[in-house]
């Protein structure tokens, strides 16, 4: 069985780096994190390189008259979803629920639950987002069609879109008055696809999008 270890600065990172070497589909692989980066569980930066193991999944040959089926076809992938991430939580001393919503963005799981659930937001929402992704991983092995989960926490997702609404309008104003663009911090293609809904009918602001990942960024200027 074919196994790899490979690195980046974000576990995200680590997991698309070695999904290339393999030449590979996420559903492919089994995936471990053995280092996480210097700040925080899955946190997205830090000095410490993310570093995990991917072991390559074989493929099942279908045998004439008798089809096989594979282990992970025969169980529920979101049970195995929500298992993957009580496990997590359990890790960070959290007792969860987890309700499942379906919503215009794919099925949502919403976690409530004792104790801190901001260890599972992290800052502006990094540990959610990254945990976000590797639940979809985890999800997508165990589905025969593809998964959209999003992955939410104490309605985090609702209260920060709404932060980055108010905040695009504030800056909206700004660069009216100032006539100076602003250039915000990088952010998610989720958030940034928010900043420009949010703007895209101004009658006098435009917006657009600068940089690379993980460092893209929204830039607000005059039309």
């Amino acid at each position: 069985m074919k196994k790899i270890v490979a690195s980046g600065k974000t576990i995200e990172d680590a997991v698309q780096n070695g999904l290339t070497e393999l030449q590979v589909s996420a559903d492919r692989v089994n995936v471990t994190v053995l280092e996480k980066p210097s700040r925080g569980l899955f946190g997205l930066i830090g000095a410490r390189a993310a570093k995990v193991e991917l072991v390559l999944v074989p493929l099942v040959v279908e045998q004439a008259k008798t089809p096989s089926v594979t282990a992970a076809a025969a169980k529920d992938p979101l049970l195995e979803t929500e298992r993957f991430i009580t496990e997590v939580a359990r890790t960070m001393g959290l007792d969860i629920t987890i309700a499942r919503n379906d919503s215009k963005d794919g099925l949502t799981l919403a976690l409530s639950g004792s104790g801190d659930l901001g260890m599972l937001i992290g800052r502006r929402g990094q540990t959610l987002d990254a945990l976000q992704y590797l639940v979809n991983i985890v999800a997508n092995r165990y589905s025969n069609s593809h998964l959209r989960i999003v992955l939410d926490a104490e309605d985090f997702r609702e209260r920060r879109r709404k932060t980055l609404e108010d905040l695009s309008d504030r800056l909206a104003g700004h660069v009216i008055r100032t006539r100076k663009e602003v250039v915000l911090e990088p952010m998610s293609p989720h958030e940034r696809k928010i900043i420009h809904s949010q703007l895209q009918n101004h009658a006098k602001v435009k917006t657009f999008s600068k940089g690379d990942e993980p460092n893209r960024r929204v830039v607000i200027t005059l039309k």
